[in-house]
């Protein structure tokens, strides 16, 4: 298995930063309420944070 960053991995991080960025002023603009849970997974036996909006 190759190390390192391979194009698609580079394609797919770019993407990801790319949206992380335009994502806050558009949820903003939508107005609601941004609510973030904590909830269990029973498969796992961990937390996870789940973050819903709510118009």
């Amino acid at each position: 298995m190759k190390k390192g960053l391979t194009r698609r991995g580079f394609l797919v991080t770019a993407a990801a930063a790319g949206g992380a960025r335009l994502l806050p002023p558009v949820v903003a603009k939508l107005g609601g309420k941004r609510v973030l849970m904590l909830v269990v997974d029973k498969a796992t036996g961990t937390l996870r944070a789940v973050d819903r909006l709510i118009p």
